[in-house]
């Protein structure tokens, strides 16, 4: 528990002080936010906004990770390695769209094809190294299962698993940047996810099959480390919701979103939670169907389902205020956590 609050405590100060110089530094540089031109209008006055914010929640996650481990005397697991690995190497994928943008003053950064090389690769090294690293216990950060509150069925091998847990890890990602639309859209809803799973690898802990084989014990390796991570994470994104709620004064960009997306599947996957994340980050997956309905009733009726998508979008030129749209997000983001978490936890219930 005490490296849960260190990891938190240390990322929030990180995100709190570290998003005003960096958004001192991205206006100095004048590395300021492209607007798409088909976009909403109501969203070309925020051209200028500093952007790659998620840069400074990246680094406040691992600073709080570190500083968590310092200050206990505790060693770093393969788990938390390779989940903090999965964030900062999509974070960097984001990083570079987000840089080519600023630099050649355009909406649209690295190609469609570069950027999802770059997702493949960081995600075939952690999918591979999830399946390896057995502990005393021989007991690896994942295997090769499909998995809702715990593993379940047989084995679908390891390839098939890689390629899974890269589906899902794409997914995941461009959800994420996908629903980061509006002030504060992104940060809030992931916020509560990793919030969800600071309580599940915290639970985990307390019922592992490393200290006794009760019936629902969990075969997870390093529970509360992957909540150490997670709560890294929240104080990050906790620090720099401070500066991105609406009206935002940095925004997060891919650096962030596809950074985020990365930990919460990386944390799924590990936590062995994947049918779970669906639930829990209900608002993304939402957001991320409205786009795949718009495009394929558009290209089978030639008409649009919605006035503009992703969904935020369409209530934006329904007239609803930016605000509105992020608070009531936020509401329904919350319900999907606390059923995610209701589920979660359903199996523990008592059985008359």
């Amino acid at each position: 528990m005490t490296n849960i609050i260190i990891a938190a405590g240390v990322a929030l100060l990180f995100g709190m002080v570290g998003t005003p110089v960096w958004i001192r530094i991205v206006n100095r540089l004048g590395y300021g936010q492209m607007i798409r031109q088909e976009g909403p209008e109501a969203h070309l006055k925020k051209r200028g906004t500093p952007t790659m914010g998620g840069t400074v929640f990246v680094l406040g996650s691992l600073v709080g990770y570190g500083a968590a481990h310092l200050l206990t005397g505790t060693s770093p697991t393969v788990s938390g390695g390779l989940v903090l690995f999965l964030m900062t190497g999509l974070g960097a994928v984001g990083f570079v769209d987000d840089y080519i943008k600023v630099f050649k003053q355009r909406s649209l950064g690295l190609r469609s094809g570069a950027k999802m090389i770059g997702i493949i690769l960081v995600g075939v090294v952690f999918a591979v190294g999830s399946l390896n690293f057995p502990n005393h216990l021989d007991v690896t950060p994942a295997d090769a299962h499909l998995s809702f509150l715990r593993d379940f069925g047989p084995s679908i091998g390891a390839i098939p698993f890689v390629i899974w847990a890269l589906l899902l890890i794409a997914a995941t990602s461009n959800g994420v940047n996908l629903t980061d639309g509006l002030d504060g859209l992104a940060a809030g809803p992931c916020a509560m996810v990793l919030a969800a799973y600071v309580l599940i690898g915290n639970w985990q802990l307390r019922n592992s099959c490393e200290f006794a084989l009760a019936p629902n014990c969990y075969n997870v390796r390093d529970p509360l480390d992957l909540a150490v991570v997670a709560a890294a994470v929240l104080g990050g994104v906790f620090g720099f919701l401070w500066w991105n709620a609406p009206p935002a004064k940095v925004f997060m960009g891919d650096t962030g979103s596809l950074a985020l997306g990365g930990v919460l599947v990386g944390l799924a996957i590990l936590t062995r939670t994947q049918f779970l994340l669906g639930v829990l980050s209900g608002l993304i997956v939402m957001i991320t169907l409205s786009v795949i309905i718009q495009v394929g009733g558009f290209k089978m009726t030639k008409k649009r389902v919605f006035k503009m998508a992703p969904l935020q979008h369409h209530f934006e030129l329904s007239g609803w205020a930016e605000t509105t749209i992020v608070v009531r997000f936020w509401l329904m983001s919350a319900l999907f956590t606390a059923i995610g978490l209701g589920l979660f936890y359903l199996e523990w219930m008592p059985k008359k």
